[in-house]
């Protein structure tokens, strides 16, 4: 059995819901809530009545789980401790994992994103160039090209479907801004002595200042005829300080092509 897929399934926001899918079975909130009752109740029927749910139905959502997860109830017959139910390690495991896909979403709910539409020109493995009105963008798209061995495990941020894009495909380009790094336009950095494939130059549009943490715009060139794009970039009070940034600074920005996520266009 492979890993559950982590899916976020509202491709077209590139943010969504938690779940896990194994063998084309989804394991949701409901589920999760399902075998949090069967462990708190000790029994299935309690479980159900706390729910609100029927016991029949319960019963037959947890063997349809297990007929993808494994074990994840165990039955005890009635005697003289009486009868109940248990939630197995595996059962454990699997809401342990569900729970950090929902943490990971939560926090990547929170993060300000700049969102560029495109057209694929070249793809690599993983990896697609789109043309952007910034220019071309390095990201991640579904595809792998390895669908074998039990579902790959996917952040819940992208397209959510592993079906990856083709050249001339219509794209979203999306760019947490917790990816997104600012540097002194006049500290020029070797581009061979980093691996972010994604640098841009433009100048600061405005700071949204945070307790901690502030939100800052950039606004970066777009083709002629065309306004200039914002990107948010997520830094430290200290580094806006450290840097003395300041609306119409000149900066560059670069991001990896693997904090970039490529959702395709519903067709």
């Amino acid at each position: 059995m492979g890993e559950p897929t982590e899916v976020g399934p509202d491709a077209a926001a590139g943010r969504g819901r938690a779940a896990l899918i194994e063998d084309g079975v989804e394991f949701d909130g409901r589920d999760a809530a399902l075998l949090r009752a069967v462990d708190a109740a000790g029994s299935v029927a309690g479980a159900a009545a706390d729910l609100g749910r029927s016991r029949a139905r319960a019963l037959s959502r947890i063997e349809a789980l297990e007929e993808a997860y494994g074990t994840l109830v165990e039955r005890r017959r009635g005697g003289e401790g009486g009868g109940g139910s248990r939630l197995a390690a595996s059962g454990r495991a699997l809401l342990d994992r569900y729970d950090r896909l929902q943490a990971v979403l939560a926090a990547a709910a929170a993060v300000p994103e700049t969102v560029l539409d495109g057209t694929v020109t070249a793809v690599d493995g993983e990896l697609a160039v789109v043309d952007t009105a910034v220019g071309e963008l390095s990201g991640l798209h579904g595809g792998t090209g390895d669908d074998e061995g039990g579902g790959s495990e996917s952040g819940g941020v992208g397209d959510g479907d592993g079906s990856g894009v083709s050249v001339g495909d219509a794209v979203q380009v999306r760019i947490g801004a917790d990816a997104v790094t600012i540097n002194d336009a006049a500290d020029a950095v070797d581009p061979d002595a980093t691996s972010a494939r994604n640098r841009l130059a433009g100048r600061v549009s405005r700071v949204d200042p945070g307790e901690t943490v502030s939100t800052v715009r950039i606004a970066v060139g777009a083709a002629e005829g065309s306004d200039d794009v914002e990107v948010a970039a997520l830094i430290t009070a200290e580094s806006i300080e450290r840097l003395g940034l300041a609306p119409g600074d000149p900066v560059s920005i670069r991001w990896k092509a693997t904090a970039t996520r490529l959702v395709a266009h519903a067709a």
